[in-house]
């Protein structure tokens, strides 16, 4: 799960973005968490600017990001696949992907993550309404 679908689950208590993060805090989908990943959720949550519009605190903030880390699979990226996509940042999300076998990464930004340089045909760049129908 990207982080702008955590993100904007937080700003938003309905839509798309906030029911791929219950499918994965109740269990019906396991996102992959990987170092570089990790960092950018503490970056992102840490930006006042950006969490002004957020109804909840920061401390219910950190639980929240607790708990999904809690429900996280951890992945250790030993292979780098760059260059690959337009935007350096968002390679992490292929390496973490691709080093922990997920069948999709669920992002707002699919346009950018569909235009790599390498293809991997086993691996679905999905929008949060696209992720739901697969879901059982």
């Amino acid at each position: 799960m990207d982080t702008n679908v955590f993100i904007a689950a937080m700003l938003s208590a309905t839509g798309s973005n906030r029911a791929v993060l219950r499918a994965c805090l109740s269990g019906k989908a396991v996102p992959l968490m990987g170092d570089a990943l990790f960092f950018e959720y503490e970056d992102l949550l840490g930006r006042g600017a950006l969490m002004k519009a957020c109804p909840i605190s920061p401390s219910e903030r950190r639980v929240l990001l607790e708990a999904l880390l809690s429900v996280s699979t951890w992945v250790k990226i030993y292979y780098l696949w760059r260059p690959n996509l337009p935007d350096e940042a968002d390679n992490h999300l292929i390496e973490l992907a691709l080093a922990g076998h997920a069948d999709a990464i669920v992002s707002n930004n699919v346009r950018d993550l569909r235009s790599g340089g390498l293809n991997f045909p086993d691996l679905q760049i999905l929008t949060p309404t696209e992720f739901l129908k697969t879901l059982p």
